[in-house]
């Protein structure tokens, strides 16, 4: 099963779609999950996987009637194997029928596959169905019904989560939970066809890895100077799907939990300003602290919003993950009443600032912490790689300073890389090295073993002569945009 040219990326999760395809076929029904925050891929990937193997995809639709949808999901099934005059029944015998259809268009040797998209839907008006897949499941078992392999995917993170939870029917039924993030930076440059560094991170900062974005806007910006008419003609403009504040609207929707949804914009904004811990968000918000946790808890299983821990402390803080989100509350939302007015390329040069210092800095070092956890281990010749990679705040006792450690790789006890990622108009000298050295000798003050770390100083700029032969000498990686992104660029 060849994974088709139109799909970037995603060979890991295709790999285990193979598996999951290509597995013994005993002749029992086999479940798997698919989950996936909105514009992810999931459809495109398993619209994919059902067409390599003759398999039958439905996808089902919200607030949806169960009669409506018993009779599309009739109708896909008679499409599908060429049926006519195909009549409604209830879902247990459709579920039976999709698999006996799904059968006898499978190629040989291969088990029938059926995928519901959008499953969360279906269940909305017809909430037994996760218990009639479980006595499919186990009449299968027995060798008492038809097998083959079923997935069921959804975007409502929670419902996807709690299918396989507690006492839920599917519990220890489903031999693949598998979810899909977003793409890397490299193949999100790859998706939309970006070859210049800069253009491709800020794209990257605005909207991340979600290959769903490259469908939905039409032009794509190639130079710094194509981006900055970009940005005003989409993802600022209220008459285009990429406006950022109807999409965040939209994916706080997903999530049937999400019934407030302007709390969740409240809590969302104070994050992005820079409110990271529980008291700083409640006192932003005017809200106690028992009262945002459980929006945090909810933001915190959606991937919208992160816990990040110290490495060195242990104290954790709170950061905005989902970038989309992220511009929408710093750039769009504080200026709606402008845009709804299509002043869009006014806001924009209002608001660039806050993009260079809000967005684009925590995203460099983001990406910078991206390119120690992926690609550094085969790009600096490191085999054993760089263990957990985040942040830390390391306290000099000798020289009485505390430093912000923007990129710190740790295996244990041992520091494996110290990084410092600066994402401002000039080149960066030999005092961020120093600064890097200062930052190795206090760790080891702490009880780290730091000697052997790679120091690496991360720039938009690059880096004066100086550095340059530093660096050659002492083995520091240096790695602006060009190295940060790949040789091919």
């Amino acid at each position: 099963m060849e994974k088709p040219d139109t799909i970037i990326g995603r060979d890991l999760e295709w790999a285990v779609l193979e598996r999951f395809l290509r597995a013994g076929d005993d002749g029992s029904l086999k479940i798997g999950i698919v989950s996936g925050r909105r514009r992810a891929g999931k459809t495109h990937l398993l619209t994919a996987a059902a067409g390599a193997v003759g398999g039958l995809y439905h996808v089902c639709v919200q607030e949806e009637g169960d009669l409506s949808a018993r009779a599309r999901f009739a109708a896909g099934i008679a499409a599908h194997g060429g049926i006519t005059g195909a009549a409604t029944a209830d879902w247990e015998p459709l579920l039976v029928s999709a698999l006996d259809v799904a059968a006898r268009t499978a190629p040989a040797g291969r088990p029938p596959l059926l995928v519901i998209d959008e499953f969360p839907y279906a269940m909305a008006k017809a909430p037994q169905l996760p218990g009639l897949l479980q006595l499919l499941y186990d009449r299968s078992q027995r060798g008492e019904g038809p097998g083959g392999r079923v997935i069921l995917c959804g975007s409502s993170l929670s419902v996807m989560r709690e299918l396989l939870s507690g006492t839920k029917p599917l519990r220890g039924r489903a031999m693949v939970d598998l979810k899909l993030g977003p793409l890397d930076y490299r193949q999100t440059a790859g998706l939309w066809g970006i070859d210049d560094p800069e253009t491709a991170l800020k794209v990257h900062a605005c909207v991340g890895g979600y290959p769903g974005y490259r469908r939905l806007i039409d032009r794509v910006p190639h130079s710094p100077a194509e981006f900055e008419e970009w940005v005003p003609d989409t993802l600022l403009s209220t008459g285009f799907g990429a406006f950022t504040t109807a999409e965040v609207d939209y994916l706080l929707r997903e999530d049937p939990r999400i019934t407030d949804r302007s709390a969740y914009h409240d809590v969302l904004g104070a994050i992005a300003r820079g409110s990271t811990t529980l008291a700083k968000i409640g006192a932003e918000t005017g809200r106690s602290k028992d009262a945002v946790r459980p929006l945090l808890r909810t933001l915190e299983s959606t991937g919208y919003v992160a816990r990040r821990v110290d490495l060195v402390r242990g104290r954790s803080s709170i950061s905005v993950r989902d970038p989309i989100i992220r511009f929408d509350r710093l750039v769009t939302a504080p200026r709606q009443g402008q845009l709804e007015l299509g002043q869009s390329r006014q806001v924009w040069r209002a608001m660039r600032d806050t993009f260079r210092s809000q967005i684009i800095g925590p995203h460099f070092e983001e990406l910078a912490r991206e390119w120690v956890r992926r690609f550094a281990a085969a790009e600096l010749g490191r085999e054993e790689g760089f263990g957990e990679v985040g942040t830390a705040n390391v306290q000099d006792n000798a020289g009485r300073a505390k430093y912000e450690v923007d990129v710190l790789g740790v295996q244990g006890r041992t520091v494996t890389f110290i990084g410092e990622a600066k994402a401002t108009g000039q080149r960066q000298g030999v005092p961020a090295l120093e600064r890097l050295e200062t930052i190795r000798r206090a760790l080891g003050g702490l009880g780290y073993r730091a000697e052997g770390a790679v120091l690496g100083v991360f720039s938009l700029t690059g880096f004066t002569p100086e550095l340059e032969a530093a660096g050659r000498e002492g083995g520091a990686a240096l790695v602006d945009l060009r190295r940060l992104y790949g040789r091919g660029f």
